[in-house]
């Protein structure tokens, strides 16, 4: 919410569907909260999912200021190439493509370590079946081992309504961090099609479009674990 100021906005009130997964990890975490302190043979366990939560919460913050911003400066650029921008509108430009860059590493960051406390939570051990594993690895061992039925699917599907978009920010993050600055991609493409002619700026708004979605496929997965994860927490430790 802090990135705000910098539109000379006031901070960020959450509201739908990121009020409602932010009230959600807050009640879980609240359901750790009195059985961390009354001890146990679990307490480890549940301070680990405590701490792992309130990183996926910061997570999530951070990603839909990032978001934001990110929209906010792809607004500002018109422009169809580099040689036709203005400086103000250059300066536009590579605000955006810093937060865009920040945005969609973070997608991919956050679903990790969800990854990672799905893992851990539902039992699944995923890294027998693969070391350096990612949340769409566990979601596929819970689809393969049909555990857990009534979350599994419902997070399939919505992996499945953000796919394409998912396609696409995927293939970005792995550009941006195993070859070059992903911004540049298009660049090298157009420019081998048509050398010495004014390159086009990629498709910022399709870009835009495809945070968007990721930033979707995160909160609603997030929800709908910690839902579960809620329910899961008062019938294990009652």
């Amino acid at each position: 919410m802090m990135l705000r100021f910098m539109f000379n906005e006031p901070l960020r009130e959450a509201e739908g569907t990121l009020a409602e997964t932010f009230r959600l990890m807050d009640q879980f975490v609240a359901l750790l909260s009195p059985k961390i302190k009354a001890g146990g043979a679990d307490v480890q366990k549940l301070r680990k999912y405590e701490i792992w939560t309130l990183g996926l919460r910061s997570s999530l913050d951070e990603l839909e200021q990032s978001h934001y911003a990110a929209l906010q400066f792809q607004h500002k650029v018109t422009s169809s190439s580099l040689n036709q921008m203005t400086d103000e509108e250059r300066i536009y430009y590579n605000r955006y493509i810093y937060f865009d860059k920040n945005a969609f590493i973070r997608v991919f960051s956050l679903l990790d370590k969800l990854g990672t406390l799905l893992n851990e939570l539902l039992d699944m051990r995923t890294e027998r079946v693969k070391a350096h594993f990612s949340y769409f690895t566990v979601l596929r061992n819970m689809r393969e081992k049909k555990a857990h039925p009534e979350l599994t699917w419902k997070l399939n599907d919505v992996k499945e309504k953000y796919k394409v978009s998912m396609t696409r920010l995927r293939q970005r993050r792995n550009t941006e961090i195993h070859y070059m600055n992903s911004e540049m991609q298009d660049d090298l493409i157009q420019s081998n099609r048509m050398y010495g002619e004014e390159i086009k700026l990629e498709n910022v708004a399709e870009q835009s479009a495809d945070l968007t979605q990721g930033l979707y496929l995160a909160m609603e997965s997030l929800l709908l674990t910690f839902q579960y994860a809620c329910g899961l927490m008062r019938n294990k430790h009652t």
